[in-house]
C-alpha cells in the first residue's frame, strides 16, 4: 500500500484504517483498494492577504479532491488553526464514501485554510476567502467541484466564493457552491439540513428499536449551526436536552434545559454559558454524562481510547465529521454502545446541497416543505439500508454503512475501468 507522509494525520490514519478494515470485509481487488487510499488530486496554496492594520499576512490553504468516478466532487470549506493537508484529505475520503452511500452523483471533496476566523474581521475574512477562491479557481466549477460551507464558514463565506468565480466567467454561476444565502441561488431548509439529518436518524434508530425518542435525554457537544438544530427540534419532539457545548465552555441540567431560552441566550452573549438555571461543566466531562442519545457535533477525535470506557450514552450520533477513533469504536461496541456513524448520521447537509445545486441549474426553486420531505425519504432509504446491511453481515452501524459507500466507489472504479 502506498504511504503518503504529507498526508499524516490522526484523522488520515483513521479514515484509511477505516478502509482498509472495509476493504477486507469486502474482498475488494487490490488494484482499486490502492487507488481508493489516495486522492485523485491536491492542491496546496499559499494566501496572501492583506489585514486592517496594513501588513501582509500569508495563510496555507487547501483543496483536495478525493475521486472523481461517480460525478464531480462536493465537499466543504474550513477555516480553523488546526487545518492540515492530512485533515482535508481524510475529511474529503470521507466524503466519497458520504456521497455514494447516500446515492449522489458526486465524488469526494474538501477544502480547508489554516487560519483563525474568530480573530479576523469581515474584510479580513472577504480578503482571505475571495484569494482562496481564486488560488484554487483551477479546481471548482459547478461540473467539476462545489464547495460548501463548513467549521468555520457560512452563507456569506459562499457568496464571496461564488462572486469571486462569477467574476471570472463574466456571469452569474450559483452552481458552483451551496449553503449560500437564498438571495443569490441558495436552498430552502440547507442551513437547517444536518440537524434535521441527524433528528431523522435517530426517529429510524428508535423505529428499529421499537422505541420512541419522547423522553429520552440528550446530551450535544457543540451548539453551532448543527447542534442547535438538532436541540431545538428533539426538545419540540419531547426529547430532555440535558446538556450542551460550544467552544467557550459547558452546561448541564439533567431536568432538561429550555432550547428556545438557550438560542436567546446565545444570541445575546455569543456563548452557552453561564445560562441561567443551569451548571457548569468542562467540554471533556459533558461528554461523560449520563443520558441515552449523545450528539458529538463539533470536531474530530473527541470520543477516543482515553474516555470511551467513560461515556454512558445508549446511542452516539455523529453530527461531526470523526468524532470517534477508530479504538473508541471498538470499546463502545464491546460496551453495547450503538453509534450511528458520520457518513450517514450528518449527510442530510449534503444531501440539500445536492437539491440547492439541481434547483441552481435549473433555476427552479422548491419549497421548503418539498425539500424537508425529500431529505426525510432520502434519510431514511440510507438508514434502512445501512441497518439492512448491519443485519445481514452482523457489522456494526459504522462497518455497515462504510461497506455500502465504498462499495459503490468501488464499483465505479470497476466498471469504468483504468485510464490509459
Amino acid at each position: 500500500m502506498t504511504h503518503i507522509d504529507e498526508f499524516e494525520s490522526d484523522l488520515h490514519r483513521t479514515a484509511l484504517s477505516q478502509l482498509d478494515r472495509v476493504a477486507a470485509r469486502l474482498g475488494l481487488d487490490t488494484d482499486i483498494h490502492v487507488r481508493l487510499r489516495a486522492p485523485r488530486r491536491a492542491m496546496v496554496v499559499s494566501i496572501p492577504v492583506r489585514m486592517d492594520s496594513g501588513r501582509t499576512e500569508v495563510f496555507t490553504g487547501y483543496r483536495v479532491h478525493h475521486s472523481t468516478v461517480l460525478g464531480p466532487t462536493k465537499g466543504g470549506l474550513r477555516y480553523d488553526a488546526d487545518v492540515s493537508l492530512g485533515e482535508v484529505t481524510a475529511l474529503a475520503m470521507l466524503m466519497s464514501w458520504k456521497c455514494a452511500l447516500m446515492g449522489l452523483p458526486y465524488g469526494g471533496a474538501k477544502g480547508g485554510v489554516r487560519c483563525n476566523p474568530r480573530a479576523m474581521s469581515a474584510t479580513e475574512r472577504e480578503n482571505l476567502t475571495r484569494r482562496y477562491t481564486a488560488e484554487i479557481i483551477l479546481m471548482i466549477g459547478p461540473d467539476l467541484d462545489i464547495p460548501a460551507p463548513d467549521l468555520g464558514t457560512d452563507e456569506q463565506t459562499m457568496a464571496w466564493m461564488m462572486d469571486t468565480y462569477s467574476m471570472t466567467q463574466g456571469k452569474s454561476v450559483p452552481g458552483v457552491v451551496t449553503g449560500k444565502p437564498l438571495i443569490v441561488g441558495g436552498s430552502a431548509g440547507r442551513r437547517e439540513a444536518t440537524g434535521r439529518g441527524i433528528v431523522y436518524c435517530l426517529y429510524q434508530a428508535a423505529h428499529h428499536t421499537g422505541q420512541e425518542l419522547r423522553g429520552k435525554s440528550v446530551v450535544i457537544q457543540g451548539f453551532g449551526n448543527v447542534g442547535s438544530v438538532a436541540a431545538r427540534l428533539l426538545w419540540r419532539d419531547g426529547a430532555v436536552v440535558a446538556g450542551v457545548s460550544d467552544v467557550k465552555g459547558a452546561i448541564w441540567n439533567p431536568h432538561g434545559l429550555d432550547i428556545r431560552q438557550l438560542e436567546a441566550h446565545v444570541a445575546a452573549t455569543g456563548s452557552v454559558v453561564e445560562f441561567p438555571g443551569a451548571d457548569p461543566l468542562d467540554n471533556a466531562v459533558l461528554l461523560e454524562q449520563p443520558c441515552d442519545i449523545l450528539i458529538p457535533a463539533a470536531v474530530g477525535s473527541q470520543i477516543h481510547a482515553g474516555n470511551a470506557e467513560r461515556i454512558r450514552a445508549h446511542i452516539v450520533a455523529e453530527g461531526a465529521n470523526g468524532p470517534t477513533t477508530p479504538e473508541a469504536d471498538v470499546i463502545l461496541h464491546d460496551r453495547g454502545v450503538s453509534v450511528i456513524p458520520d457518513i450517514l448520521c450528518n449527510a442530510g447537509g449534503v444531501v440539500v446541497s445536492y437539491f440547492e445545486w439541481v434547483q441552481g441549474l435549473q433555476y427552479y426553486f422548491w419549497k421548503e416543505s418539498e425539500i424537508t420531505a425529500r431529505l426525510q425519504e432520502v434519510m431514511a432509504r440510507a438508514f434502512n439500508r445501512v441497518w439492512g446491511v448491519g443485519q445481514k453481515e452482523g457489522v456494526d452501524l459504522r462497518t455497515a454503512a462504510l461497506m455500502e459507500g465504498v462499495r459503490r466507489v468501488a464499483e465505479g472504479y470497476r466498471i469504468r475501468g483504468l485510464y490509459p
